[in-house]
């Protein structure tokens, strides 16, 4: 078979359904060739040492062909998985876009009732006050009444109505009301105002952040994740400098961290016996990088796939659960698009620590924010 039966492996510009079509027409030429071999040693008349020869001629034929064949396979294979990837990473990006600008409108909508809700609550609670003043001068007055009025009608109703309106009851519990109440707005303010600086696109453009700030929303958006399995703390270095970096990838690849870890613990709870487990996100200068670390103490990460976690697709969770995008995004995150560097340190048993290491300074091109 001539050498143009086997079609270059050009890769530029193909989609996954192209690459796909392209390992079968390599599969399926082997096996012509294959199949011709046989072919040529039931039919020809050719003396036996001919046919040997054009046996071994046409072995090693297919033989370098499947050499080649295996390594192109490998490259397309390879081609296949990064465009695969590729395309869930732009997949989802647009989905976090739009989730975004979601996001944002939904906390804008509900700011603004919850700004007047908390308003109307806190002038209830001032205006309470002066209430139960008014009302232990008002007890004062009916003692004073009982003495001198007892066989009046309206001294009998107030006492009937006092009796009934349980007075100690409620100026033991509407003042804890209140300020439960304004607690529980002021929560919902703190959520809202995590949404928008969370959905808050970074135009692809480095600036310089806050990390502290990053964290504590990030952590805050996540809270219906590790709340109910982890205690979640953060810690801080005094004097941490600011980070350039696109902001809203670097929250995505925290929050990712976040909900492995609580995934993790939730793995490892156990009614009566663990109830709660325990994650640290932490930030320090280490020279002139910010390390940033997400520390959990759930069941570890098993020795033979470690080197496999970061691979795009790969999960260890049950169908429906895990797409194995998450720590892919991470590592994309920090390794390509901040010349960063992330690895994981993990005990099975113990728990497992990721740490982001990320760069304090970069490109004048990239940004006007970097130095």
């Amino acid at each position: 078979m001539p050498e143009e039966a086997f079609p270059e492996a050009s890769t530029v510009g193909l989609s996954a359904a192209e690459y796909e079509r392209k390992l079968a027409a390599r599969d399926k030429t082997i096996d012509v060739l294959k199949r011709r071999i046989a072919q040529e040693s039931r039919h020809s008349h050719a003396t036996p040492f001919a046919i040997l020869e054009q046996h071994v001629g046409l072995e090693k034929v297919v033989a370098r062909k499947t050499l080649e064949l295996e390594n192109e396979r490998h490259e397309l294979e390879k081609a296949l998985t990064e465009l695969r990837f590729t395309q869930v990473q732009l997949l989802q990006a647009q989905k976090m876009e739009s989730i975004g600008q979601l996001a944002a409108g939904i906390a804008h909508e509900i700011n603004t009732p919850t700004q007047y809700v908390s308003d109307n609550v806190g002038f209830v609670k001032a205006a309470t006050v002066s209430l139960l003043t008014l009302l232990d001068s008002a007890l004062a007055l009916a003692v004073v009444a009982r003495e001198k009025m007892a066989e009046e009608p309206v001294v009998a109703e107030f006492d009937a109505v006092l009796k009934r309106a349980k007075v100690e009851f409620l100026r033991r519990q509407i003042p804890g009301a209140l300020d439960e109440s304004l607690e529980g707005l002021g929560h919902i303010a703190k959520i809202v105002a995590a949404m928008k600086e969370f959905s808050h696109p970074s135009r692809n453009e480095k600036e310089l952040v806050d990390v502290r700030e990053v964290i504590n929303t990030t952590v805050t958006v996540a809270r219906n994740e590790w709340k109910y399995v982890a205690e979640l703390e953060t810690q801080f270095e005094d004097n941490l400098p600011q980070l350039p970096c696109l902001r809203d990838m670097i929250g995505q690849a925290i929050l990712n961290l976040v909900v492995n870890a609580a995934h993790a613990i939730a793995d490892t709870i156990q009614q009566g016996v663990r109830e709660k487990g325990s994650i640290i996100v932490s930030a320090a200068r280490d020279g002139e990088h910010m390390e940033i670390r997400v520390k959990d103490d759930g069941g570890g990460i098993p020795v033979g796939i470690r080197d496999r976690i970061f691979d795009p697709f790969f999960t260890t969770k049950a169908v429906g659960k895990g797409t194995g995008q998450g720590l892919a995004i991470v590592y994309s995150t920090v390794v390509d698009k901040h010349d960063g560097r992330i690895h994981c340190e993990s005990e099975e048993g113990v728990g497992t620590t990721f740490i982001l290491r990320l760069p304090l300074h970069c490109h004048k091109e990239e940004s006007p924010a970097c130095k």
